[in-house]
């Protein structure tokens, strides 16, 4: 049993916010919100999204300004001009997307703009020293000399994590830090934010992962429609009373579809044969999706699902193998050929490869269709792109005032909606899926898991990455399975089980360690 120091609840909070208030255009992010973290406390915030929890962090953090309420810190009113205010009382951020210099060493990373310097230059040598004691806090063993563009997304991650750490943090603030981990990283991670309360560090934990929560988490602050939506103490804390709160409504079980079996019949929309993916120059991959499909990709991070998709949809072309759509052999080696031939692929990172991120809904909709709607291959045409817009806005459920909303102010469920909205105006054959709800609250989650379903039962062949075991089991009439680049099974039915796809992605074929 866990339990706070004796001493927190008798002491002015370490940190308060009391009566915050938020605006962007269009969207009121935050009103009359009210917070208090204790000394050496984890305190999880909860919320679908929209709910405000990242722009609240982003307060504190210093990253924005609030209109109207007050921050305390150790019982003195205190106002943050700027991310130096926050790091000063020593808050630290740790955002969700990636905050790092990919062409720098991971020393460089960790101290970028708080370069200890001797006799006027950089000292590189407490740099090294400094760096490689916070990797070793976070279960990083790799020098602090390494380009940080070396390393995989989960362990730049963790990079991220020792850089907020180097502040010798009072409250380290995480938003969403397990989205891009494996299981084995994530579990180290829990080590070390336990490691830190002990300690006497507060740490404000974001996730949608409400298992992690539970398992961390001594108090869990819940946000709905940017408001408080109630608290939970420790002993109170389980799923289904924080998704209540979240949602405003009981949620008694997981999303679960009815799994299809006569699509199999059918000719195949897509076969890959021996496709060999740059990223895994000696492995090939074999396999099809038939009309109406759900098939899921499963497997631990690194395992090359996300690079799969990617050499599909002709991001990077494929060194070897044959793909074949509607029975016809094909070439693809860009993302307009792969349009062309009826694929669209929705990226796990939707900011920065799915949605040009200040433009509007109208314009990100009709992104991919814009030049074969055009007319005369000049024109925009106006008419379609408004009903493109307005069929995706009333078909997918997207929350924004108007089809002029600028898509930055969106909550993340609703960009992902557009980002959807984008390639079901281009009516492809094939819908690749990479994490469609990496971060992304159960309200909205539940909304995508439907349309997926519906997309499904209209004839769309759907094939999707995801490293929720849940999502994966739930969706997915058909499971593959990947370890180390290669495929190495495919589930359908009840063979469907956390068991056998944790076996497979771990490289256990019928019983035995397969290498």
């Amino acid at each position: 049993m866990r339990t706070t120091s004796n001493d927190s609840h008798d002491r002015a909070p370490l940190l308060e916010v009391r009566s915050l208030c938020k605006r962007f255009p269009g969207v009121r992010a935050l009103h009359e919100v009210d917070l208090t973290l204790g000394h050496g406390e984890v305190l999880a915030i909860v919320g679908e999204n929209g709910a405000g929890k990242s722009t609240l962090m982003k307060i504190l953090a210093g990253v924005q300004s609030a209109d109207s309420g007050e921050l305390f810190v150790d019982g003195q009113a205190v106002q943050f001009s700027g991310v130096a205010d926050a790091i000063e009382h020593r808050i630290a951020l740790i955002h969700q997307e990636l905050n790092l210099a990919e062409n720098l060493s991971i020393g460089a990373n960790i101290f970028l703009g708080r370069e200890p310097t001797r006799f006027g230059l950089i000292d590189r040598s407490t740099i090294y020293h400094e760096a490689k004691r916070h990797l070793q806090s976070v279960g990083l063993e790799v020098s602090p000399l390494t380009l940080l563009g070396e390393l995989t997304i989960g362990r730049q991650q963790l990079v991220e994590i020792a850089k907020a750490l180097s502040i010798d943090a009072r409250v380290l603030i995480m938003d969403e830090p397990t989205s891009s981990l494996s299981q084995r990283e994530a579990e180290a991670l829990f080590e070390v934010v336990e490691s830190l309360r002990d300690s006497g560090v507060s740490v404000i934990y974001i996730s949608h992962r409400l298992a992690e929560v539970e398992r961390l988490a001594d108090r869990v602050a819940v946000m709905r429609d940017g408001e408080n939506a109630g608290d939970l103490q420790k002993h109170e804390i389980n799923h289904d009373a924080m998704v209540s709160r979240m949602v405003g409504r009981d949620v008694s079980r997981f999303y679960c579809r009815t799994k299809r079996n006569d699509v199999r019949e059918s000719a195949p929309v897509l076969a890959v044969k021996d496709l060999v993916v740059p990223e895994h120059p000696r492995q090939t991959v074999s396999f099809e999706i038939r009309p109406g499909e759900i098939v899921g990709i499963a497997g631990l991070v690194g395992a090359g699902r996300s690079e799969l998709l990617r050499c599909l949809f002709g991001v990077t072309e494929a060194l070897g193998g044959e793909m074949r759509i509607g029975g016809q052999s094909v070439d693809i080696s860009s993302p307009t050929e792969a349009i062309a031939h009826g694929l669209g692929l929705v990226p796990e990172d939707r900011k920065t490869q799915g949605l040009v991120i200040d433009f509007a809904v109208k314009p990100n909709v009709s992104l991919a269709s814009v030049k074969e709607k055009s007319r005369g291959g000049l024109w925009v045409n106006f008419a379609a792109e408004d009903a493109d817009t307005n069929t995706a806005i009333s078909k997918l459920s997207i929350n924004t005032p108007s089809a002029q909303q600028v898509v930055r102010y969106l909550s993340g469920g609703n960009q992902q909606k557009v980002v959807l909205g984008k390639w079901l105006a281009m009516k492809p054959k094939v819908l690749m899926l990479d994490e469609p709800t990496r971060g992304i609250d159960i309200g909205a989650k539940e909304e995508i898991y439907r349309l997926m379903e519906s997309l499904a039962a209209d004839g769309l062949a759907v094939l999707f990455v995801s490293s929720e075991m849940e999502e994966v089991i739930a969706l997915s009439d058909r499971t593959l399975v990947m370890h180390e680049g290669r495929l190495t099974g495919e589930l359908s039915g009840d063979e469907i089980t956390e068991e056998r796809i944790m076996n497979l992605a771990t490289g256990i074929i019928d019983g035995e360690m397969n290498e």
